[in-house]
């Protein structure tokens, strides 16, 4: 859930940054007045990259809290296949 909400906000302020950008006019009117949608797609983009590099240690703690499940399902998964043979 942290990782989540972390990558949310990295989201809102990049969508917060670029609506300012564009209402100031640093970057181009049609950005501001043509589509709102066109601000969330270009903070989507913004975002992904920015949240790659800011949240790897989130990400990397996250990884470590999950691969054990993972390695229970696959340990299940194999157990129930040899069972049907």
């Amino acid at each position: 859930m942290r990782y989540t909400a972390l990558r949310f906000a990295v989201f809102a302020a990049s969508f917060v940054v670029i609506a300012v950008l564009s209402y100031v006019g640093v970057l181009p009117e049609s950005f501001g007045t043509a589509n709102p949608l066109w601000i969330m797609l270009l903070a989507i983009v913004v975002s992904a990259p920015l949240s790659f590099v800011l949240l790897r240690r989130q990400r990397d703690a996250m990884s470590q809290q999950i691969a054990p499940r993972i390695e229970r399902a696959k340990d299940r998964l194999q157990a129930n296949q040899s069972m049907e043979d």
